[in-house]
Order: C-alpha cells, then sequence, then structure tokens
C-alpha cells in the first residue's frame, strides 16, 4: 500500500453511529497550497460518508464512480466498494489515479485503494493519509479507555495528529450518521 503525504482522514464508529473527520490542509510537495480544504462528502441519499486522502481531482472522480456504485447496488457498502476497487483496479485510466478513499456507514467502515484494497478494519477506527497514524491509534486509546462518542473520538483524534503530523492542520471538518437519526455535518472546527 503506498502512503499517501498531505491528509489525515479518520474514521470511527461506535454504537449506531459513524464519524469521519479529515483537516483541510492542502499540500504540494513542503509548501501549503490551501488550509480551509474539505474532504469529507456525503453520498448515497446522505447515508454513506467518504473521505479521501490524495490528488482532488482523483479522489472527485472516484466519488462520482462511488456514487453510480452505490446507485447500481441499492446503497450497499460493501458491494459497491467492491465493484469500485475492481473498476479502479482493472481500468487503465483509473488506475493510475492517485488516492485513497474511507466509506462509512452505520454499518461499517472500509478503505478503498487503486491497488484492489478493500479493508475492513478488525475495530471500530481506521486513519489515512500522513498522519493517518496518529489519529488512529488516539482514536483507538479514546474509544478503549472513554465513553466519548463517535464524533468526539474523530474530533479529538484529529487534533492530536494535527499536533503531530507537518501535513496535517487543525480546520478539522467531520460528518456523521447515527442509524435512524438525520446525518449531521459541521464544516469545520478549528
Amino acid at each position: 500500500m503506498s502512503k499517501i503525504l498531505g491528509t489525515t482522514v479518520v474514521a470511527v464508529k461506535r454504537g449506531s453511529q459513524v464519524a469521519i473527520a479529515g483537516d483541510g490542509q492542502v499540500t504540494v510537495g513542503d509548501m501549503i497550497l490551501k488550509s480551509t480544504s474539505k474532504k469529507i462528502r456525503m453520498l448515497y441519499h446522505d447515508q454513506v460518508i467518504a473521505g479521501f486522502a490524495g490528488a482532488v481531482a482523483d479522489a472527485l472522480t472516484l466519488f462520482d464512480k462511488f456514487e453510480r456504485q452505490l446507485d447500481q447496488h441499492g446503497g450497499n457498502l460493501r458491494r459497491a466498494s467492491v465493484e469500485l476497487t475492481k473498476e479502479w483496479r482493472m481500468d487503465r485510466t483509473l488506475h493510475r489515479l492517485e488516492a485513497w478513499l474511507v466509506v462509512a456507514s452505520p454499518q461499517g467502515i472500509l478503505v478503498l485503494s487503486g491497488d484492489g484494497d478493500v479493508v475492513e478494519p478488525d475495530g471500530e477506527t481506521i486513519a489515512i493519509g500522513s498522519g493517518g497514524g496518529y489519529a488512529q491509534a488516539a482514536a483507538e486509546a479514546l474509544l478503549q479507555h472513554s465513553n466519548l462518542s463517535a464524533v468526539q473520538i474523530a474530533q479529538a483524534s484529529m487534533e492530536i495528529a494535527a499536533k503531530i503530523c507537518i501535513y496535517t492542520n487543525n480546520y478539522i471538518s467531520m460528518v456523521s450518521l447515527d442509524e435512524g437519526k438525520d446525518s449531521s455535518s459541521n464544516g469545520l472546527q478549528p
């Protein structure tokens, strides 16, 4: 699995709630181009959350293709993920796209890559990007040693990653879903 630099995205599931948070930093090499980017999107009638690390145009292309797969498979997260990843890996043009996706619904969390990876974490957290290891470690610790909600854990783990990873900032966007409730989105929490 190749490493994507320049962003951090974390997904956390606790009970029926799932949250994905991402930082706002866009970098090229060692230069910050933008600090307020939003890397999280709602898909499939606001029933699926997707976040990305990597090239923005590539990720937006993948979001569109993933939404079509969700439509074709009635919102089935796993089936749409497998079908997108097969297409991504096999198609000559798509295979060149440089991005990773984290997708989630209250039923689960998956990481998708152009190498054909569809990874469901063993636990209830997963993170991608340069600060992913820091965010995931913080999220795991908070899940095990607190009663915080998925949203609170995602927020805190992103704040921790932003203090450690030079490619992660504290402009955090987040989207959450709670089974049986309306989705919630907050644009930022710097």
